[in-house]
């Protein structure tokens, strides 16, 4: 008896697509925070009693104000979060580091003679964006969406829907808007806000990002490079996506 079996490897060849504007997630997308957060949510539960492999489990991809709510309702308010967030990027920097061929994709869209719609959208604080931006040298967005700028965190499409309207590009079938995520949540997000996706396998596995909607999905952002003005929008070439491989698969 046989099966079929899904594998797969990023060879994808190259491909070219034009695209309305970008919103790019921060965390596991722009830059790799996954120790120095870890870090600090080990401080956060051992001071509210919680044992940090369980509150770890529940915040990556959510807002603190959410993970919050789970543990120490009365530390879920925006003074509290935006003070501990503030601390982060200062006490817990030389874990973080940049995602691969972040860099030279921020700074192709900053340096563009025309530019290009886009923004960060993201599930930290304000303040917390700015200090890992400025702490990486890495380009600011022309605008942002954070934390306190909408009322329920991803999963919910509100942080995706408000970043469309922030970069002009509200919500409908007409403009085509390319979202960068990392999370089978953040995906799932977009997807609801009417975003195409190249998600990146930087801290869930392929499967994961596939199965949330993930249109495109590559290891990092050293294959995907901003070509300019095209007809109709914006020219993002990609390659190196994961392609799927079917192979028979004998059982017992």
């Amino acid at each position: 008896m046989s099966s079929i079996q899904s594998a797969g490897s990023f060879t994808g060849q190259p491909e070219s697509h034009i695209f309305a504007g970008f919103l790019f997630d921060l965390d596991g997308t722009i830059i790799n925070t996954t120790d120095a957060v870890t870090k600090h949510w080990q401080k956060i539960g051992s001071e509210l009693g919680v044992d940090p492999d369980t509150i770890l489990r529940s915040s990556r991809g959510r807002r603190s104000i959410d993970t919050l709510r789970l543990y120490d309702p009365s530390k879920a308010n925006w003074e509290y979060v935006r003070h501990i967030e503030s601390q982060i990027s200062q006490k817990y920097g030389s874990s973080a580091s940049e995602t691969a061929g972040a860099r030279a994709l921020l700074m192709s869209l900053e340096e563009a003679n025309s530019t290009p719609p886009w923004a960060v959208v993201t599930s930290c604080t304000r303040g917390l964006l700015t200090g890992w931006l400025q702490l990486m040298a890495l380009p600011s967005p022309p605008v942002a969406v954070a934390a306190e700028d909408v009322a329920v965190g991803k999963p919910d499409p509100s942080c995706y829907r408000l970043g469309r309207q922030r970069i002009g590009l509200g919500e409908g079938e007409g403009p085509r808007v390319l979202v960068f995520e990392d999370a089978p949540a953040g995906v799932k997000a977009g997807k609801a806000a009417g975003c195409l996706f190249l998600g990146l396998a930087t801290t869930h596995a392929v499967d994961a990002l596939r199965e949330a909607g993930a249109d495109w999905v590559v290891e990092d952002l050293r294959g995907v490079k901003f070509e300019g003005k095209g007809e109709g929008g914006w020219m993002i070439s990609m390659e190196k996506m994961w392609v799927e491989e079917m192979k028979d698969a004998d059982e017992g």
